[in-house]
């Protein structure tokens, strides 16, 4: 298994299938460092900004104990020699910018949690990165570096030595340290430096006659270094993507493994030595053999420059799709966490060097069914921008898109927006795709037979109609759920196109301020229009009666329709926060509202929808029902609202007991939960009066089965008979067979002893509504079907037995 830190949580991942097996959450910050317990393996330590140490059972992902240290943890560190504590960085009080390394003693107090109070002081002037400091030979000593200072404090002996090189010097450059690693077995420290060389000191406990010898592979900074398991090679990392592996501690015996695809941040070794791994700047986890033989990667969503293309959402496999790698589109699955495939763009080699205009990919659409691909690439120029629009067709063979049609050129100036008309796309005919720019019109593009002999596919991309409004620059644009209105932004005018034929049916326009955002509403509110403007209002049109319904005043950034129902969301910022604001086009008073959501400023949204309907249990959270929604702010931080506590949510549903009917989890318990529902339905076709006694889960029986460790439940012996008389009818309740025999005997009785049953009709049936309750009154048998009835209870089936 590999653990990460990842975010708030914690993840376990298979080396073997790269899948997430767990996510273990219960930190309230950003966790800071994770640790094995070096006195029992199957535990890990874990440290966060929210000040607690957590001990987790990894394996079943529950936590054993929470340790409140009181102060922001930076870093943790674990001691095999040091059995009660573990070692922490935390802030000095009362100093801005400045660190130390304490040891936390853990309790062992009984209880989930508790508090570590018992701190002492190892090192002052400590680095916050945790990458610069290590533990040395058997927890014997500990060595930190900052800038040019190197400090290593000895436990036994309580020395602590002090050492420096100069900042810089003329022909070397830079010698600032930037992370350090000991040897496992020997007296011996690495240290990495800014200017890409690597020196391994020696003699160390004297301050006058240590020696280091140096290494130097690296162009830059060495980003991080790692002892094999026996010290007997080194492994280092850096901007070059180079993963290089030093033999014995000398310079002319050293391994590469190049090309991992982006600088390494940290290494990590395993405890047996057969696998290390490598942590890099685009949230890529690559796992190596220890031959340098490339084995596993896990991807993570890449943080790119600028997202310049959107929050997008692939109708096949509804992954998020983004900008990733210069030049290409990565999908993202939401629910794995990892990267699904990248496409490249722009095919064009990236030279990784500043004040270079390279082509960058910024517009992206799907088709209805993704089965069409729309992108835009464009090369930044001051006065002639390079744009290419492509158009990539899904190919089922080999799963992957395919080029189909290159457009040089397709505007004069830069593509503002771009949509497909969702509509049926299993007729050709009927797929359009429409760009907006900022040369003053929009142009529509439509499906064409090829007429090359020689060309490899059978249709292609060309221009059918320009449009334009007054010479204004086209902003925005997007079409109405039927697909027979195209709605196009002209700076501060909206105007609606008739799809089929062109022509402009109607314009509207809220000054002042240039229009950011619109859309059409959908389902039951079809026949709104909604706008957002620059200058702070968001507006609502009726296209039946080309009239403004309703405006509010709100900054809106984000403006984002839910494809699966009525319900709008609209993202603020006003006075350094982000608002959320639901509302349906109909209504000008919103449903949900969400003040402060965050104080990073919120640039895009998308609802990707469920594969199922999910339970909703408070009414203000319906709109999530069918999609949900994802943020992604000016940090690249992505962010979702959820309904469910942490617990539901990082609990899979495999391991929640489905206790209640409502709660199918097994395909035995969908099908019980079927055959339930049709005995339930055959009883009220047949008119009887069904008595069931309370849900079995609130028996105690069933509580204590479920709910108690199976270490400690007691033999089934003793727990069967609870269990079986929980499942019997009370004395107290009538029968069905009772209730029934009181149907069958309802003619020959008075009308007291009628009104009598009624009443524990009534009763027994207090849920149901009065509609529902005079239905079932008066649904009465006949005397033939009474008769009929009579002769079946009658009727011997023990034979059924034998089978």
């Amino acid at each position: 298994y590999l653990l990460c830190a990842s975010g708030d949580f914690v993840k376990m991942y298979s080396v073997g299938t790269e899948e997430t097996l767990r996510v273990m959450g219960g930190h309230a910050d950003l966790v800071t460092g994770i640790q094995l317990n070096p006195h029992n393996h199957m535990q890990l330590y874990s440290s966060s900004l929210d000040g607690s140490i957590k001990l987790w059972d990894f394996m079943d992902g529950i936590p054993i104990k929470t340790f409140t240290v009181g102060f922001r943890l930076l870093a943790l560190y674990t001691v095999a020699s040091s059995e009660d504590s573990v070692f922490v960085v935390i802030p000095k009080s009362g100093e801005r910018d400045t660190f130390q390394l304490v040891s936390v003693k853990l309790t062992k107090a009984a209880g989930q949690d508790l508090e570590a109070k018992e701190l002492s002081v190892v090192l002052d002037g400590v680095d916050v990165s945790p990458k610069c400091i290590a533990f040395g030979r058997e927890g014997a000593y500990v060595a930190s570096v900052k800038d040019v200072h190197l400090q290593v404090y000895f436990f036994r002996q309580k020395l602590l030595n002090r050492f420096s090189i100069s900042a810089t010097k003329t022909k070397s450059g830079n010698n600032r340290f930037t992370c350090i690693a000991c040897h496992p077995k020997e007296d011996c420290i690495a240290t990495g430096h800014a200017d890409g060389k690597i020196r391994l000191w020696r003699n160390f406990c004297h301050k006058k006659e240590y020696t280091f010898s140096t290494l130097h592979w690296h162009h830059d900074t060495v980003m991080d270094l790692a002892f094999s398991v026996e010290g007997t090679s080194l492994l280092s990392g850096g901007v070059e993507s180079v993963l290089v592996l030093w033999h014995n501690e000398s310079d002319c015996q050293k391994d590469f493994l190049p090309r991992l695809g982006s600088a390494i941040e940290y290494i990590s070794m395993s405890s047996d030595g057969t696998l290390c791994c490598t942590l890099h700047t685009d949230n890529r986890i690559s796992i190596i053999n220890s031959n340098l033989r490339f084995s596993k990667s896990i991807q993570g969503l890449i943080k790119s420059t600028a997202v310049k293309t959107g929050l997008v959402v692939d109708p096949r496999t509804k992954a998020l799709v983004l900008n990733g790698e210069p030049g290409h589109l990565q999908f993202y699955c939401l629910q794995s966490d990892q990267q699904l495939f990248s496409l490249d763009i722009v095919q064009r080699q990236y030279i990784h060097q500043a004040g270079l205009n390279q082509a960058d990919l910024v517009k992206v659409a799907f088709s209805a069914q993704g089965k069409w691909l729309a992108t835009v690439e464009e090369r930044e120029e001051v006065t002639d921008p390079e744009l290419q629009l492509k158009l990539w067709f899904y190919d089922e063979e080999t799963q992957s898109f395919k080029l189909n049609t290159r457009i040089n050129t397709p505007h004069e100036d830069h593509i503002t927006d771009m949509c497909f008309r969702d509509i049926d796309e299993l007729e050709d005919d009927s797929l359009i795709l429409v760009t907006a720019g900022r040369d003053c019109v929009f142009k529509v593009w439509v499906m064409v037979e090829d007429t090359d002999p020689e060309a490899q596919q059978s249709v292609s991309w060309s221009c059918d109609f320009v449009g334009s409004y007054h010479n204004y620059q086209a902003t925005n644009c997007c079409f109405s759920e039927d697909g027979s209105l195209l709605a196009v932004s002209f700076e501060e005018t909206v105007t609606v196109w008739d799809s089929v034929t062109w022509d402009l049916k109607c314009t509207f326009c809220h000054p002042p301020g240039k229009i950011r955002n619109i859309c059409f509403g959908r389902l039951t509110c079809s026949k709104y229009l909604i706008g957002a403007t620059d200058y702070g209002f968001l507006c609502c049109w009726n296209l039946l009666s080309c009239a403004l319904e309703w405006s509010a005043h709100l900054n809106i950034l984000v403006l984002q329709p839910d494809p699966l129902s009525e319900y709008i969301a609209a993202v603020s910022w006003l006075s350094k926060e982000s608002s959320l604001f639901v509302f349906k086009p109909n209504e000008p008073r919103p449903i949900y509202i969400q003040r402060n959501l965050c104080k990073e400023k919120i640039q895009l949204a998308a609802f990707v929808p469920r594969d199922e309907p999910e339970m909703i249990g408070t009414e203000k959270h319906l709109w999530l029902r069918r999609s949900q929604l994802f943020f992604l702010t000016d940090m690249q931080e992505l962010m979702t609202l959820s309904a469910k506590s942490l617990e539901e949510r990082l609990t899979p549903s495999s391991k929640q007991l489905a206790v209640e009917e409502s709660l199918p989890v097994t395909p035995f318990s969908l099908l019980l939960g079927k055959h339930r529902r049709q005995q339930s339905q055959e009883d009220i076709d047949l008119g009887k009066l069904v008595v069931r006694n309370k849900p079995e889960q609130d028996s105690p029986a069933v509580k204590e089965l479920l709910h108690t460790p199976a270490h400690v439940l007691p033999s089934a012996s003793f727990l069967c008979p609870i269990f079986i008389n929980s499942l019997l009818i009370s004395k107290e309740n009538k029968s069905a067979e009772e209730v029934a025999d009181e149907v069958e005997m309802e003619s020959e009785k008075t009308e007291d002893d009628s009104d009598e049953e009624r009443e524990v009709t009534e009763m027994e049936q207090e849920d149901t509504s009065p509609v529902e309750l005079l239905g079932e009154m008066t649904c009465k048998l006949s005397k033939s079907q009474e008769k009929e009835l009579r002769k079946i209870r009658k009727m011997d089936y023990s034979w059924i037995s034998a089978f």
